[in-house]
């Protein structure tokens, strides 16, 4: 069979899962989050004919929802459903804002658009969250529990509900070294969790949060177990589902590959250590962590949706979306990966240092690194821009660098496995058009490849450093690499003369001198 025969035959097929949301409306909190951009987006261009996304949306830095939704659609990441649909109008004709906030009482909305919820929505997709992991526990709270708690009161209040879907992640349960697709108990109850956090003052707050979290080492872990149960609890009244995904990273492949809007995970570790600023880390290099390209989640979210509208398969509510089962990549092989590519393939503009350091097993080795080759630096930089006339700013940076290691350090150092059966199990029932059109394995990854893609992808719509920049990146690469060859060369003479020194001094002192012959050792009297 030619291969233009079996393009054909793909094309014949059946797309059963945009099928499925054919004239369905669909309400989405976190719309305007990194996942949320992307699933907005596949929706509007995989399933034309759903009838309505309601997005939950506020106002924000002194743009109204209208004005966030229309820079968003006009953004790099909605390009190619721009060309598809004719512009943003057709886009925006697709899409109802819904005023409110996740975070606020009673959601900040208005009876009337409660009603009109309640009355039109199909499916509830609820992906707000704050994911910052060192949030000071009231908000996390207010936010991943309580707003949590109330989108399931207004799932509850829904007359046509068909699903009501649960962002969670599959790092929420750190006590669990083997996750499976259960329920667990939570850390505390989320209904004295989130009473407390209304009434208690933010002074009281801090002085309990240590003994509320435990032992578990942020409130996003806390905040997402506890949002977690209040859905499980809600399975008795309404048909809901979690979806635990494991770390979300930037896109793979559709519609723009190594897309992200954010420096959260790997892309952040990649750049820092691009620029130079970070050149040590206290990890265990061969350990892994579970990674999960945001597109291959999403193509996920529509399929398991599928499975449970259209084939009826509600036999799990509760599904793992991990990766380590079929590719792990360590934390050595991924900072290498990506040293090899920004030295040779895409280098960065204005590296403050060639990049290089290591991976430290010893926190020792690692504290003494941070002072030699993060503190030191940036103090010296710093005071030389202030006697310049500008402002400093390294020393700012390594504070946030450090804030960072607090947390990644955590997850760095120790290892979880997951169990994600029943995702594998649903693809098997897709057809070959589906497989193509709603990715959701890894065969045909790159992993090299990958990490290009989000480095340039990073390069472009984060640090805003264009392509036509990259010789004179290369160049100034070159040069900070002899930089750093020099200052490597002095820093080993200036060490060997010194202990010269130190081991001569001794002698000297105590009374032994040599003679102009090397072979003769003459004493004092």
């Amino acid at each position: 069979m030619s291969g233009d025969t079996v393009t054909t035959d793909i094309e014949s097929m059946p797309d059963r899962i945009a099928e499925t949301f054919r004239g369905l409306n669909v309400l989405i909190t976190g719309g305007t989050g990194f996942m949320g951009k992307v699933l907005i987006e596949k929706l509007l261009r995989k399933c034309p004919d759903i009838d309505r996304i309601y997005l939950l949306v506020r106002s924000k830095k002194g743009k109204n929802p209208r004005q966030r939704l229309e820079e968003i659609f006009n953004g790099p990441l909605f390009e190619k459903v721009r060309t598809m649909r004719g512009g943003v109008e057709p886009l925006l004709e697709k899409v109802t804002i819904v005023a409110g906030d996740v975070a606020e009482p009673d959601l900040a909305m208005s009876p009337a658009d409660r009603q009109m919820v309640a009355e039109k929505i199909h499916i509830i997709i609820h992906a707000a969250a704050t994911i910052r992991f060192d949030e000071e526990l009231k908000k996390a709270v207010l936010l991943n529990v309580r707003g949590t708690k109330l989108m399931v009161e207004l799932g509850k209040e829904c007359k046509q509900l068909k699903l009501f879907i649960h962002i969670s992640t599959s790092y929420c349960h750190l006590q669990e070294k083997l996750l499976e697709e259960k329920a667990y108990p939570p850390p505390a109850d989320p209904h004295h969790i989130i009473q407390a956090m209304e009434w208690m003052d933010t002074e009281t707050i801090k002085t309990v949060t240590p003994k509320l979290l435990n032992k578990l080492p942020n409130s996003y872990a806390f905040t997402k177990a506890l949002g977690e149960a209040l859905v499980v609890e809600a399975m008795e009244h309404i048909p809901a589902m979690v979806l635990r995904p494991s770390i979300v990273i930037p896109i793979w492949q559709d519609p723009v590959p190594g897309w992200t809007d954010n420096m959260n995970g790997p892309a952040g570790l990649l750049i820092g250590a691009g620029k130079g600023v970070i050149r040590t880390m206290y990890c265990k290099s061969n350990s892994y962590a579970d990674y999960l390209p945001v597109d291959v989640f999403i193509s996920g979210i529509m399929m398991v949706t599928w499975n449970y509208l259209a084939n009826g398969d509600t036999s799990s509510n509760i599904i793992n979306f991990t990766s380590s089962a079929e590719i792990k990549v360590t934390w050595a092989e991924m900072i290498e990966a990506g040293r090899q590519i920004i030295m040779h393939k895409v280098p960065l503009n204005g590296v403050a240092w060639y990049p290089g350091g290591s991976m430290k097993h010893s926190r020792l080795q690692h504290n003494i690194c941070m002072f030699l080759f993060h503190w030191i630096p940036a103090f010296i930089v710093d005071t030389l821009l202030f006697c310049l006339g500008y402002k400093p700013v390294l020393c700012r940076v390594q504070r946030r660098i450090n804030k960072g290691f607090e947390v990644f350090e955590y997850y760095t150092n120790n290892q979880w496995d997951f169990k994600s059966d029943f995702a594998q199990t649903v693809r098997t029932k897709l057809n070959a058009k589906e497989r193509r059109e709603y990715k959701v394995d890894a065969v045909g990854l790159d992993i090299s490849k990958y990490f290009e893609d989000c480095i340039r992808a990073a390069r472009v719509f984060i640090l805003k450093e264009y392509d036509d920049t990259l010789p004179a990146a290369r160049r100034h690469m070159r040069v900070m690499y002899w930089v750093d060859v020099l200052t490597r060369c002095l820093f080993w003479g200036l060490l060997l003369y010194w202990l010269s020194g130190f081991v001569s001094s001794p002698l000297s002192s105590t009374g032994i001198e040599t003679s102009e012959s090397p072979t003769v050792i003459a004493m004092d009297a």
